[in-house]
This record gives structure tokens, C-alpha cells and sequence, in this order.
């Protein structure tokens, strides 16, 4: 269901009421180091450009989910870096699924550094990948993601709880 209690046909944020929680991790990845062009998918579930991630399966600590995700996703290995990072906030954080689940996500943003580039191994969840100046973002843009990008521009120390 989507803000309006109708079903939808994606996936949808800034839901209500949710059915669910789940731990989930995404990564920003720059190209070049911190405040460089950073790596961002668009979404098959909505079209909507974002950062790679998803959810913690049972039995993986979150530092490889992260870089589990981010492979599958953008087919770019990475070493896990700091945690930029805590959001939780129901306010903004309930997504709504076309199946109607609406899951309180909670996400750890980690930093990550890119090793090599391969080919995604999700290929059905990523319409295009591609390294974006922050001031430049594509559009339409997961508004969800915008807070953690702004959390990890250099100069920033520690991680936010949000």
C-alpha cells in the first residue's frame, strides 16, 4: 500500500503503519575517495536512482551484507569503510511494497572503496549503474537516500543516528 492506503504498483516511501521491520545496509561508494562521483543504481522496482543495498540475511554480519549488496547490484567489489550512518526514523523509513508490506527499514550506511568492477549478479533489480557527482544526482532520485549521501560528505566525523 502506498502513502494513500491504495495498492501500488512499486515500491513507494514515506509509507505508514508498518507491517514489518527488517535490517537493512547500503553503501556509498566514490569512485575516486570521499566527495568524488559516487556510484548509484536505478531501480527495475520503481525506476528511481539510488544507492546499492538491501537486507541482512540470517547468518551475515552487516559488513558483508553490505558488500554483498553492492556486488550484486553494480557488479563492483568493495572493501567496507566507516559507518556513515543509523536510520530508523518511521518517518522516513517505511516502504511500501506491491505486495502491500509496508517494512520500517533500518539501515546502516556504510562507506565503501571500490576494488574491481564485474558484472551484477541481480541483473533483474538494475536498470543502469553509474558514478554521479553528489551536487548532481539523477532523477527521479530514492528520496530516503539523499540524507545519508548529505551524512557522508567529507569533513563529516562519525556516524549520525537518524
Amino acid at each position: 500500500m502506498g502513502i494513500t492506503g491504495k495498492m501500488t504498483t512499486e515500491t513507494s516511501y514515506f509509507a505508514a503503519d508498518p507491517t514489518e521491520i527488517r535490517l537493512s545496509v547500503s553503501a556509498i561508494v566514490w569512485e575516486d575517495g570521499p566527495g568524488s562521483a559516487l556510484l548509484l543504481m536505478r531501480r527495475s522496482d520503481n525506476r528511481h536512482w539510488g544507492l546499492p543495498g538491501g537486507y541482512v540475511e540470517k547468518g551475515e554480519s552487516v559488513s558483508t551484507a553490505a558488500a554483498r549488496e553492492v556486488e550484486e547490484e553494480t557488479g563492483v567489489r568493495i572493501r567496507v569503510g566507516r559507518l556513515i550512518g543509523v536510520y530508523s526514523d518511521p518517518v522516513r523509513q517505511v516502504i511500501a511494497y506491491p505486495d502491500g508490506a509496508r517494512v520500517q527499514a533500518v539501515n546502516l550506511c556504510f562507506e565503501g572503496l571500490p576494488l574491481s568492477q564485474g558484472e551484477p549478479t541481480t541483473p533483474e533489480e538494475t536498470l543502469e549503474i553509474g558514478y554521479y557527482p553528489a551536487a548532481s544526482l539523477p532523477e527521479p532520485f530514492v528520496p530516503i537516500h539523499q540524507l545519508r549521501i548529505d551524512d557522508a560528505a567529507p569533513g563529516h566525523v562519525g556516524a549520525r543516528v537518524r
